[in-house]
């Protein structure tokens, strides 16, 4: 029997610097030069200010969730044996937003739990996921 894959990432000239450095187990994104506001996911130009001027930077990895959605039903193939598993959105403490997974039980779900990036080794590519944080800030 074959498992099936979960989804990864389809590579371009824009993102391939997050996806890169998610390799390297480290969290990157862009950084608008005008305004200093992080986003997600990587874009051409700053949707902050017009002149579109941005920088890579590093990032903490952690933050909180704002809003998540447990799926009980197969809409992936590569998620079967998760099922019941969570689609979170999670707000960087850099700012940016991100759909992601979070691991440690659906039931510890909250607004305002704050999380942690790890990473998911899917083969061809590195995603990152968050876990619940062991602390508080």
């Amino acid at each position: 029997m074959t498992v099936a894959a979960k989804p990864k990432p389809i590579l371009d000239v824009w993102n391939r610097p997050f996806w890169n450095a998610c390799a390297e187990n480290r969290l990157r994104l862009q950084r608008c030069a005008d305004t200093g506001k992080c986003w997600y996911p990587p874009a051409p130009v700053s949707p902050y200010s017009p002149r579109g001027a941005w920088e890579w930077v590093e990032c903490s990895g952690r933050g909180e969730i704002v809003s998540w959605v447990v799926f009980h039903h197969n809409y992936f193939a590569g998620f079967a044996d998760e099922l019941p598993y969570n689609v979170t959105l999670v707000r960087l403490d850099e700012g940016a937003l991100m759909l992601t997974n979070v691991s440690g039980g659906n039931d510890r779900l909250s607004v305002g739990a704050l999380v942690e990036v790890v990473f998911e080794d899917r083969g061809d590519a590195v995603v990152p996921v968050f876990k619940l944080a062991e602390q508080t800030r």
